[in-house]
């Protein structure tokens, strides 16, 4: 049985197609905006103290062409976590997704206000009540940046300190290092 050429032509003409479509997405894509850049002071290596002892290590890279973060905690008594950070320019807001070794899970929302990331959101503690958390993030002259994680279980009125940590620089890390 003889297939037809131009059915040849037709399955040539379609896997082109095909592959022109693959090396589109494939492309070079769009530079960032610049809002999604509005993070890029919590890149880098940190060694990371509380209360004027070492709470851990935090890795931070900006991933998928500067588009996003990723965190990575390892905290010096087993306790590790990662976070995925976006600014999502339907929004116009940054969002965390937050997972650690405990089962915690945050999904945060906010942006940068007077120069500090604050991120926002409500979770459910172990007994059903609705927590809500807030972490501010601040940029520091000297190159150095405060975590401060406020938890309330009475929808913001009051509020205590979860975690108050100090990034410094890790012994050959860069404040600006990480992959995109």
């Amino acid at each position: 049985m003889r297939i037809p050429r131009f059915c040849c032509f037709l399955a040539s003409l379609s896997l082109f197609l095909l592959l022109a479509v693959i090396l589109k997405a494939e492309g070079p894509a769009e530079p960032p905006v610049e809002k999604a850049r509005q993070f890029d002071f919590w890149i880098g290596e940190w060694e990371v103290t509380a209360n004027g002892k070492v709470a851990g290590h935090n890795r931070i890279e900006s991933i998928v062409g500067g588009r996003a973060l990723r965190e990575t905690w390892t905290g010096t008594g087993g306790y590790n976590g990662t976070s995925t950070n976006i600014h999502d320019s339907t929004t116009d807001t940054w969002k965390q997704f937050w997972v650690d070794n405990s089962g915690l899970v945050l999904l945060l929302e906010g942006g940068l206000v007077d120069g500090k990331m604050v991120l926002e959101g409500r979770r459910l503690d172990a007994e059903g009540a609705t927590v809500v958390d807030r972490i501010t993030w601040t940029p520091n002259d000297d190159g150095s940046v405060r975590q401060l994680w406020e938890s309330s279980s009475n929808g913001g009125q009051t509020w205590t300190v979860a975690f108050d940590g100090l990034y410094v620089k890790a012994e050959g890390g860069s404040a600006k290092s990480g992959i995109e």
